[in-house]
């Protein structure tokens, strides 16, 4: 007989299914969870004579933890005018049962109204939390669970991301940056928190703290200086010009800063090192810089290395640019529910540190659950690229993109055609001084922060048209960018001059 928890995870059959099905296959694929608990589905019973009802019933009965998912719909209703949804709420109450509820979504309006009244109930009763997204939901559902193996005893040490950070406080943490990411989260998913949200309310709706203090999500997320606390945090970057690691390298940098920094330096030194060619076209509104590697497809590797490698390891992220392949190793193994060959199909997302995985996707680093590496693979076959390859090696896991071979110059130096995009033109007509990404992004009234960076600042940075008044820190918080002797030239060409450009 198996010792494990069985989880009873409740709805309306109608509404929610993805929901349901996703939390299942989270669970039953989390390196820590499924050692502990089996998930039932109503869907998942074969077809029988009895009732459904009080099949459902007799499961509550069987199980330790209630996951009540609550959303717009009360669902049908028996001759009492209840529904099967609430009966389930009700028998796990009376039978003193675990419960955590999630609700979906912020507004209530358009909820019926005795869904607002069993929420109501639910809310008077026990600690119940929102969510949005399938991420969001499976972050405060590994919390709850995570919490719930402590108080009973049969977890005494909480899993990596969402442990105590030893000697960190919140002093620790750097203001500035939560409200940053509140302030994307909030614009780019709707989030509920606003940047002016205080620090432990912040933290605690994400499930960051361990008591009073920071985890280590919270110190990778959010920290002034993430690797003082876990040195290996930081991501080594390395470009050799032949198709061999060979020493001495060429070009070697070791980033360090927040996960989110550590994303975007690596993504800056591949893309400034790879072929790009502007591509005039009349009228263009999107971004005429097109790559020999697709920009989301290396951010997608990037991302998918800082958010998923095994924290614990003495090892690092690396990210490997040769002359044919671009490589990104990262320290940890695939989840045992997962194969090579299964990453090449539509599949669950079974992130290795969830607390960490649920701020990237709300800051917009990383998509829909589980199709990341679907989406790498599409980008690079649209492109006219090998598609990507993965493998583990040994400890670390290891995914290549492969260049294409006509993209590569002697001696692997990048090609610049000589010509200047609408965006990089608008972008040099407002940079009258120094002045911060936001300070140019609103005079350029865009919204879309990725949109910018890689249409309008990249390119500019790539033509050295613009510099930045902080070369050595890519991500600091003061990087301001300014027109170099070349940008402040092409300005005062006259214009005949320019077009010839």
């Amino acid at each position: 007989m198996s010792t494990k928890q069985r989880i009873f995870i409740s709805s309306v059959q109608k509404e929610l299914a993805a929901e349901r099905r996703a939390l299942k296959d989270f669970i039953h694929g989390d390196s820590l969870l499924h050692r502990f608990f089996e998930v039932f589905l109503f869907e998942d019973l074969p077809a029988s004579g009895r009732r459904a009802d009080a099949v459902y019933l007799k499961e509550v009965d069987r199980c330790a933890v209630y996951v009540g998912l609550f959303g717009n719909d009360y669902g049908y209703q028996d001759a009492a005018g209840i529904s099967p949804t609430e009966r389930e709420f009700d028998r796990a109450t009376a039978a003193g049962k675990e419960r955590m509820v999630f609700i979906q979504g912020f507004d209530d309006t358009a909820r019926q109204p005795k869904m607002r009244a069993l929420i109501g109930k639910a809310s008077a009763q026990l600690t119940r939390r929102r969510f949005d997204s399938v991420p969001e939901l499976t972050a405060l559902v590994y919390a709850s669970l995570v919490e719930h193996l402590e108080r009973s005893g049969h977890l005494r040490t909480k899993p990596f991301d969402a442990a105590l950070c030893p000697e960190a406080v919140l002093a620790d943490l750097s203001r500035e940056k939560l409200a940053e990411f509140l302030a994307a989260a909030k614009a780019e998913r709707g989030y509920a928190l606003g940047p002016r949200t205080s620090t432990p309310k912040a933290l605690a709706h994400l499930n960051l703290l361990d008591g009073s203090k920071p985890s280590h999500a919270a110190v990778l997320l959010f920290g002034k200086k993430p690797q003082r606390f876990l040195i290996t945090s930081e991501v080594k970057c390395m470009h050799f010009h032949g198709t061999q690691v060979q020493k001495p390298i060429p070009s070697y940098h070791i980033y360090k800063g927040t996960v989110f920094e550590l994303v975007d330096q690596a993504v800056d030194f591949v893309m400034a090192k790879i072929d790009r060619a502007v591509i005039p076209q009349d009228h263009a509104v999107a971004s005429q810089v097109k790559y020999e590697l697709p920009f989301k497809a290396v951010r997608e590797a990037i991302v998918n290395a800082v958010t998923h490698r095994d924290y614990t390891s003495n090892a690092s992220v690396q990210v490997m640019l040769f002359a044919d392949r671009l490589e990104v190793w990262n320290p940890g193994e695939l989840p045992p529910s997962l194969t090579m060959a299964g990453l090449r199909v539509p599949h669950a997302s079974i992130p290795h540190n969830p607390l960490i995985a649920e701020p990237m996707f709300l800051a917009t680093y990383a998509e829909k659950a589980g199709s990341g590496i679907l989406d790498m693979i599409a980008l690079c076959r649209a492109a006219g690229v090998r598609a990507p390859e993965f493998r583990q090696d040994g400890g670390q896991f290891v995914q290549t993109l492969w260049r294409p071979k006509t993209a590569v110059a002697p001696h692997g130096t990048p090609q610049v055609t000589p010509q200047v995009t609408p965006q990089v033109q608008r972008l040099l007509a407002v940079l009258t001084n120094a002045m911060g990404r936001d300070e140019i992004q609103a005079k350029l009234a865009l919204r879309d922060r990725m949109s910018f960076v890689e249409g309008y600042l990249n390119p500019a940075l790539a033509a050295r048209f613009i510099e930045r008044t902080i070369p050595a820190k890519p991500t600091s918080r003061l990087q301001k960018y300014r027109l170099t002797a070349k940008g402040r030239a092409w300005l005062d060409a006259p214009r005949q001059e320019r077009e010839r450009k």
